[in-house]
């Protein structure tokens, strides 16, 4: 594997580092030390930060009044640990939802999957990702799990007007047929620099592979394709804190992010799921800047919620404590403030 230098990927391996290391600090601390901060969170909310952290947990935990935990493969808040002696690719959300679910009584019991979910669960669980559907109500209760790799946001310096007018698209693309059909139409397109990044066993068209860009070199273009992968755009998070646009078709799946919330023509630019439309989409906002710099506006803005680490943790809790209440299990955290 190739070492990135570039000051992106510095900043990514430094909060790695950050992360890991607040991770095994809190992990010893004792359980009560959890249910005590959660407790004092909640009762310094004001009316109105109590109002809008409760519509997030509603968005978040849809579980139905039938929603039940899988008693066969439901693990106790007590017995979630860190499992030292064997390989663990899901460290990371590990770490995200241990002090979310340590609000819990001791023997509150709790489902969770790990890794990218791209369908209903089969019992109430704590997931990454989910479908996004209008219908109420879904088992999956959304949780910032990966967060180290997905919530990255930006300080972009180059101004709107300052960018290529094209459109950049840079990905590993593995049995990705959606992307794949992305790069067919536009590989090769005058208003996109779009390519795939790995050589391996999984290129269709040795004709899509390009160099790799990163993070600073793709902010030199007004559009970036933030196109799904196996779940969620893991580049949305950034591009939206940037001053480019994101390019993409009604999200499918989402997280903690609310992708489903999102607007087209608001938030990003909405192309069809074929992407035929592209091109068209392109030209006119490059013709339109006005409404270019006001998508870019409207991102922004949505940015800001998430930028509040102690309100992303309290939110978190909440939905942990929404869940245990929900299926059944004690909390062990009596409030002031039902959630």
């Amino acid at each position: 594997m190739r070492i990135r230098f570039d000051s992106h990927s510095l900043a990514k391996f430094a909060r790695r580092l950050g992360f890991y290391a607040g991770g095994f600090a809190r992990y010893y601390l004792p359980s009560g030390w959890f249910r005590w901060h959660f407790r004092r969170q909640l009762r310094r909310l004001t009316d109105s930060e109590l109002a809008y952290a409760r519509s997030r947990v509603d968005y978040y935990v849809k579980l139905g009044p039938d929603a039940a935990i899988d008693c066969q493969t439901a693990v106790r808040v007590r017995e979630f640990k860190f499992p030292w002696h064997k390989k663990h690719r899901f460290s990371g959300y590990f770490f995200d939802l241990f002090p979310l679910v340590r609000i819990g009584a001791p023997d509150a019991r709790f489902n969770y999957l790990f890794g990218d979910i791209d369908y209903e669960t089969p019992c109430a669980a704590f997931v990454k990702s989910r479908p996004v559907s209008d219908e109420h109500p879904t088992r999956s209760a959304l949780t910032k799990l990966d967060s180290v790799r997905h919530f990255s946001f930006i300080n972009d310096t180059v101004a709107y007007d300052d960018k290529k007018p094209m459109l950049v698209f840079r990905n590993v693309v593995r049995n990705q047929p959606h992307r794949t059909a992305f790069l067919e139409l536009y590989h090769n397109h005058p208003l996109c620099d779009a390519g795939q990044v790995n050589d391996d066993e999984y290129v269709t068209d040795r004709a899509f592979i390009k160099g790799y860009l990163s993070v600073e070199q793709q902010l030199g273009y007004k559009f970036i394709a933030t196109i799904e992968g196996h779940d969620v755009a893991t580049n949305l998070k950034w591009v939206m804190s940037s001053n480019s646009i994101a390019v993409m078709p009604r999200p499918r799946i989402e997280s903690w992010f609310m992708e489903g919330s999102l607007k087209g023509g608001y938030h990003y630019i909405e192309v069809r799921p074929d992407y035929t439309d592209l091109p068209e989409k392109l030209q006119y906002y490059i013709d339109h800047p006005d409404e270019a710099k006001a998508i870019i506006e409207h991102a922004h803005e949505y940015v800001r919620q998430f930028l509040d680490r102690k309100r992303e943790l309290l939110i978190g809790r909440m939905v942990a404590q929404r869940y245990f209440e929900t299926v059944g299990q004690p909390t062990a955290c009596d409030t002031s403030h039902p959630v």
